[in-house]
C-alpha cells in the first residue's frame, strides 16, 4: 500500500513536468537555464572564487579533506547568488518534495537544503559527515539515504544525499553532481567513495553504461528550457557527426576532475600549446593561463574594458575575428567569431552598451593558472556536446548543432 501511493505521489509531482525520453536504457532530462546576477562584477567574482578553489585544492587530494568542516569558513565563502547555469527538478524522499538542483561537473556530491526543507519519512541519517566548497558558496551537513526521483519511472532508492546544515552563496535549492567520483569530498564507512547520481543509475541498471551527456542551447534570455542532460549515452539530434573522445589527463590535479589535455590556435597563432586543464559547468566564461590570454588578446586586438573586466573589440575586428580552434587527439572544434563573444542582447547585464561587442575569454587567476592552463565554462559547452564517461575515463565532444549560431 505505501508503494502505491509513493507512486501516486510521484505521478502528481511528474504530470506538469516536462517530457522525458526513455530509449534503449538512455535517458534525457530536461533543464532549465538561470542567469541569475545583478552585475558583471558579482559574476566575475562568481568565477574567481571558484576558480581559486580549485586552486586550493590542487596540492591534495579531496578525498583526504576533513569531512566536517568546509574548506573556507562559511561567513567567507558567501558572494551572493550569482550564476550562470542550468538546474534540473528532482523529487526527494516521501512524500516527495520538488528541488531545482544547480548541475555541476566539477562535483560528485548531490545534496539539498540551501532553499526548500528536507522532510522525509523515508530518509536514513547515516551520520557520516560532509562538506564542500565551491569557493563563490559552501555547505556543510551530513549524508542521507532516500530515494531521489528524476519522473515516476526514473528513481533511484537509498541513493546518498547530502543534506545541509550551513550553506552560504548557492543559488538553488542544492547542487546534483556529476564530477568524476574522486571529485567528491565525502567518504562512506569502511573508507568507500560516495557514489554518485551516475554510478547508482548504472549500479541498479537503468542505463548501460555509466554516462553522462551535456547540451546546452546558446540563448540570448535570462531563463530558458533550452539544456539536456542524457544518461548511459548521447542524444545524436543534438550534435554534427561522430563523438570523438580523450582520454583523462593524468596530469594532478585536472585528473581529479574533468580534465583534459588541449592545444588552441587562432588564425595559426599558438594561444595555447598541448597543456592540462578542466571542463567546467559551474563557470561562466573560457578561462585562459595569464600568457595563453595574452597571446589572445594580441592576436584579436581586444583592449580590457576598466567596467567590467572583459576584452572590448569594435564591429570592424570583430569582422576581422579568425575562428578559435580547440585540439585535442584527433578531435578538431572550431569556435567561429560569433562563438567568442558576449550576448549582445544582454549587454545590460555586463555594463555594456548596446552595439558594444565583449570577447567571452578571460584570465585566469594567478593561483589557478599556476595549476590549470585552461578551464573550459558554460560558453564553450553551449557550443559543444560533451560526453563524461566516468568508466572509461574519458571525455567526448562532437560539435553541437548550434556550433556556428549567430546568436550572439
Amino acid at each position: 500500500m505505501f508503494s502505491v501511493v509513493f507512486l501516486l505521489a510521484l505521478l502528481a509531482f511528474f504530470v506538469t513536468g516536462s517530457p522525458v525520453e526513455f530509449r534503449n536504457s538512455i535517458i534525457t532530462l530536461p533543464m532549465t537555464r538561470r542567469l541569475a546576477f545583478s552585475n558583471v562584477t558579482d559574476l566575475l567574482r562568481h568565477d574567481e572564487a571558484r576558480l581559486a578553489a580549485f586552486g586550493e585544492y590542487s596540492t591534495r587530494d579531496r578525498r583526504d579533506a576533513d569531512k566536517s568542516h568546509p574548506a573556507v569558513p562559511l561567513s567567507q565563502a558567501d558572494l551572493g547568488d550569482a550564476m550562470v547555469g542550468y538546474t534540473v527538478r528532482v523529487a526527494i524522499g516521501y512524500p516527495p518534495v520538488n528541488y531545482e538542483l544547480i548541475v555541476d561537473s566539477a562535483s560528485a556530491i548531490t545534496w539539498i537544503g540551501s532553499g526548500a526543507p528536507y522532510v522525509s519519512f523515508t530518509g536514513v541519517d547515516t551520520h557520516v559527515p560532509v562538506a564542500v566548497n565551491y569557493g563563490y558558496g559552501a555547505f556543510q551537513g551530513t549524508m542521507w539515504q532516500d530515494t531521489i526521483a528524476f519522473t515516476e519511472r526514473l528513481t533511484i532508492p537509498r541513493m546518498y544525499i547530502g543534506v545541509a546544515s550551513a550553506v552560504q552563496g548557492v543559488a538553488a535549492d542544492g547542487v546534483l553532481g556529476i564530477g568524476p567520483i574522486l571529485s567528491s569530498p565525502g567518504a562512506l564507512p569502511n573508507s568507500q567513495m560516495i557514489p554518485t547520481v551516475i554510478d547508482r543509475l548504472f549500479q541498479q541498471n537503468t542505463i548501460g553504461r555509466p554516462v553522462v551527456s551535456i547540451f546546452f542551447k546558446p540563448t540570448v534570455v535570462n531563463e530558458d528550457n533550452n539544456g539536456e542532460l542524457c544518461f548511459g549515452g548521447t542524444n545524436p539530434s543534438r550534435y554534427i557527426g561522430s563523438i570523438r573522445y580523450t582520454d583523462i589527463t593524468t596530469t594532478h590535479p585536472s585528473s581529479l576532475y574533468w580534465g583534459i589535455n588541449l592545444w588552441i590556435t587562432y588564425a595559426n597563432i599558438e594561444i595555447l600549446a598541448y597543456s592540462p586543464g578542466m571542463v567546467d559547468s559551474g563557470c561562466t566564461f573560457l578561462y585562459l593561463s595569464i600568457d595563453a590570454y595574452e597571446r589572445y588578446r594580441a592576436a584579436t586586438g581586444g583592449t580590457l574594458n576598466p567596467a567590467n573586466g572583459l576584452l572590448q573589440i569594435s564591429l570592424q575586428q570583430y569582422n576581422q575575428l579568425h575562428d578559435l580552434e580547440f585540439h585535442t587527439g584527433t578531435i578538431l572544434l572550431s569556435f567561429v567569431p560569433n562563438a567568442q563573444i558576449w550576448p549582445r542582447s544582454l549587454n545590460n547585464k555586463i555594463q555594456g552598451g548596446d552595439n558594444d561587442i565583449f570577447l567571452i575569454v578571460k584570465s585566469l587567476p594567478t593561483a589557478a593558472s599556476a595549476e590549470y592552463a585552461f578551464v573550459s565554462g558554460y560558453v564553450f559547452l553551449q557550443r559543444v556536446y560533451t560526453v563524461f564517461d566516468s568508466d572509461r575515463r574519458r571525455v567526448g565532444f562532437a560539435q553541437s548543432v548550434f556550433i556556428d549560431a549567430s546568436t550572439n
